[in-house]
């Protein structure tokens, strides 16, 4: 049995096995997905305890 996913860019059905892209299913999902962090479309949040500090002041 060949385990497959959705490739997050395309929701195409992808094998998981020997695939040198994954979680893609090609090099074009994966740059569209790499191009998108740099365009700063993806985020991480993140939490500083030092401006939580300032605004109970």
């Amino acid at each position: 049995m060949v385990m497959t996913v959705k490739c997050p860019t395309c929701k195409k059905e992808t094998a998981w096995e020997e695939n040198r892209f994954r979680p893609f299913c090609s090099e074009r999902c994966k740059l569209i997905d790499f191009s998108k962090w740099l365009d700063q479309k993806y985020a991480i949040e993140v939490f500083d305890p030092e401006d939580d500090d300032q605004k109970s002041n």
